[in-house]
Order: C-alpha cells, then sequence, then structure tokens
C-alpha cells in the first residue's frame, strides 16, 4: 500500500496491514538476539571484571562526568524517539522528521563523545590486549557503539523514504521498527551504566 493514509482505523499507521503487523512482530523476535548477545556480553564482562592483569582498574580510567553526559544525551534521545512516534500517530509528517532529526542529532553526540572514550582508554593503556577487563570492557561498549551507528544510519534512510513517500503503511511501520529499536539501545545503555561505570567506580 503506498498511498497516504488517513484515519480510517482505530489502530496505529503502522499496524493497518498484515504484513506490517507480522514485520513488527518479527522485529520484537530479532530484538530476543539481540537481549541474548548483550546478556552474554554483560555476563563475560562480569567474569572477567576483576582481572586487570596489571593494567589499569575501572578507577583508573572512568571519567563519571563524561559517562553522565553521554548517558542524558542518550536518555533524551530516546525521549525525542517518543515524541517523533506520537507526531507520526497524529499524521504529522513534518512534526516526526523534525524529532527524529533532533533523536539523530542527540545519538550523533553520544557516539562522538563514546569514539573520544576510547581514544581516551587507549591513551591510558586500556587497549584491548592489556587485560581481561579491558577486552570484555571494550567489546561491549564497542558493541553497542556500534549498534547506535547502525541505528543513526538507518535512520536516516528513513527519513529519506518519509521525505519522498509521505506516511504510508511501510514508512510508519519502518518508523515504528527504529523507534523499537532505539529504546532497546537505550536499555542496554542503562545497564552498561549501572553495572559497568557505577558498580566499577565504587566496586
Amino acid at each position: 500500500m503506498s498511498a497516504n493514509l488517513t484515519a480510517s482505523s482505530d489502530l496505529p499507521l503502522e499496524y493497518q496491514s498484515e504484513q506490517s503487523k507480522m514485520n513488527i512482530l518479527g522485529f520484537w523476535i530479532f530484538l530476543g538476539a539481540e537481549i541474548v548477545l548483550f546478556a552474554t556480553l554483560f555476563g563475560v564482562y562480569g567474569v572477567l571484571a576483576e582481572r586487570h592483569a596489571g593494567g589499569p582498574t575501572q578507577q583508573d580510567i572512568f571519567v563519571i562526568k563524561d559517562v553522565l553526559i553521554q548517558t542524558v544525551l542518550l536518555l533524551t534521545s530516546s525521549f525525542t524517539c517518543g515524541i517523533a512516534i506520537f507526531e507520526m500517530r497524529r499524521n504529522r509528517l513534518k512534526g516526526l522528521i523534525t524529532w527524529l532529526v533532533i533523536t539523530l542529532l542527540l545519538g550523533g553526540g553520544f557516539l562522538f563523545m563514546e569514539i573520544n572514550e576510547f581514544i581516551h582508554y587507549v591513551h591510558e593503556g586500556a587497549a584491548l590486549q592489556t587485560s581481561a577487563f579491558t577486552s570484555s570492557l571494550l567489546v561491549l561498549l564497542g558493541t553497542h557503539g556500534a549498534h547506535v551507528a547502525l541505528g543513526i544510519g538507518w535512520a536516516i534512510l528513513i527519513i529519506m523514504q518519509l521525505l519522498k513517500r509521505g506516511l504510508t503503511t511501510e514508512t510508519t511501520r519502518k518508523t515504528f521498527i527504529i523507534g523499537l529499536y532505539w529504546h532497546f539501545l537505550d536499555v542496554v545503555w542503562i545497564f552498561i551504566f549501572t553495572f559497568v561505570y557505577l558498580e566499577g567506580l565504587v566496586g
């Protein structure tokens, strides 16, 4: 279905076709696999976090001020992403795109700070090969950062489709799915902030 939709159904736009419903369900299943992936990385980090091999410890390399800024940026982006979906469901294309762009700018700020964080770690001698702690930390953070970068690129492509096609069953479904993905990354970051940074600084 490629024509613009009107409020002809009580269902949100992204649920107004069977294909969209199946795709959204499939993405929830995909997120289940992503949960397993990150749970594995958290488990590995939990086992190796105290194995410093004479290298830097959490207290040596973590900068809580920078981590707090990253957290504010990413959690705020989750809020703006929610507003974007709200605008989509009110059939407001301009508002949807505006809030998606704001979300991506916040996500880009987070990614910029994370790259600087990695540079800081390397300067402090915390590279992949330094210790079991640093390797498990960098793999966990790097995997999350790669997901954020993927999400930014994915959302840019969706914005291009929205500008070209407007609000259709296909574009609203894609937008809703990227919203789910973005919120998932924020939830993962909350766990990273709590169990990696906070626990590492007070441990």
